[in-house]
């Protein structure tokens, strides 16, 4: 997803600030060495009226001009080297200042967007996900397979609870790999404390640090907000959420059925999931519930969309949540 105007505009007035601030050190710098060495400010202003004279001389025919004109600007440039040098000053003390040398402090490097923008660009979309912090913890560098017991075996499929997540992380990899090239959903079933949020929030770093926008919702979050929206409450950061929620490269709506469910929540999250859908952005849902229940709660079309558009991955096992407290003792 391109910036929106907002969130660009937002971007380069930090960059005007840092600018700014830039200009004012420097300022700051010229006052200090002109207080403390009187002769240099002296040189500074010789400079202009050289320049003056010079240009006279060379309209007048005196092809010598400009190179007696180089000549005395060189040997005031080591002159004034030679004050800086002796009143203690560093040798770059005047030189303009940058927080980043590469783009000056534009964000642009030629055409291109510098490192330094892109970076503005993953903070901005770690702001607005909803998840700065967690993502720390929980990511794939903390992500092991050794959480899942190889001994617990789930009766309906016969596959062990480390088969199931390790087919989980390889579904999750395909995923990300192939996030801006081919259009794909999750939905994320097991019960609670198998892993199907960490595993969300791992895939939600990836791409982030790719520079996709991805917003974390709760259900009961991401109905509210729908419920703000269509019953007009009149609040900007509200009307924020809503735009995100339909224009995000990846919503991810966790612990689905935690809500208090009615008509209006079922018709809200058809319509969310399906203009999705049609939009072509990528949807992760995680929940406890069965798809039976999900049926019964959501109505069979929104079961119908799902079903027919979310690749599944089904975890099972131990409470992860327990391992990983028992690994760190």
């Amino acid at each position: 997803m391109g910036l929106k105007t907002a969130q660009y505009q937002a971007i380069m007035r930090e960059y005007e600030k840092r600018q700014m601030r830039n200009h004012d050190i420097l300022k700051m710098h010229h006052k200090k060495v002109y207080d403390t060495i009187p002769e240099y400010r002296l040189l500074d202003e010789s400079i202009s009226s050289l320049s003056v004279e010079h240009g006279k001389r060379l309209l007048d025919g005196d092809k010598t001009a400009v190179d007696e004109l180089k000549k005395k600007l060189e040997e005031i440039r080591v002159r004034k080297e030679e004050l800086l040098k002796s009143a203690g000053f560093p040798s770059d003390y005047l030189d303009p200042v940058y927080v980043c040398k590469d783009c000056h402090d534009t964000g642009y490097v030629g055409n291109e967007k510098c490192h330094c923008f892109k970076q503005a660009i993953i903070n901005l979309l770690y702001e607005q996900s909803n998840l700065k912090g967690i993502l720390e913890a929980e990511n794939f560098e903390h992500y092991s397979l050794d959480l899942y017991s190889s001994n617990y075996i789930d009766p309906k499929s016969g596959r062990s609870a480390r088969e199931s997540a390790k087919a989980a992380y390889d579904t999750a990899m395909n995923f990300i790999k192939n996030f801006d090239k081919e259009f794909q959903n999750l939905f994320l079933l097991g019960d609670v404390g198998v892993g199907k949020t960490f595993l969300t929030n791992c895939i939600a770093k990836e791409l982030i640090d790719r520079g996709f926008s991805v917003l974390y919702m709760s259900a009961s979050g991401f109905f509210s907000a729908l419920a703000d929206k269509a019953f007009g409450k009149d609040d900007t950061d509200a009307q924020n959420i809503f735009d995100l929620i339909h224009t995000c490269d990846l919503l991810i709506i966790d612990d689905l059925g935690t809500e208090y469910t009615n008509k209006f929540v079922a018709s809200q999250f058809f319509t969310c999931i399906n203009e999705r859908l049609l939009s072509k952005r990528s949807t992760i849902i995680s929940t406890n519930l069965s798809l039976d229940s999900l049926a019964d709660l959501y109505t069979e079309r929104s079961f119908s969309r799902i079903t027919s558009n979310y690749t599944m991955i089904r975890l099972f096992g131990d409470d992860i949540r327990l391992a990983m407290k028992l690994k760190k003792v």
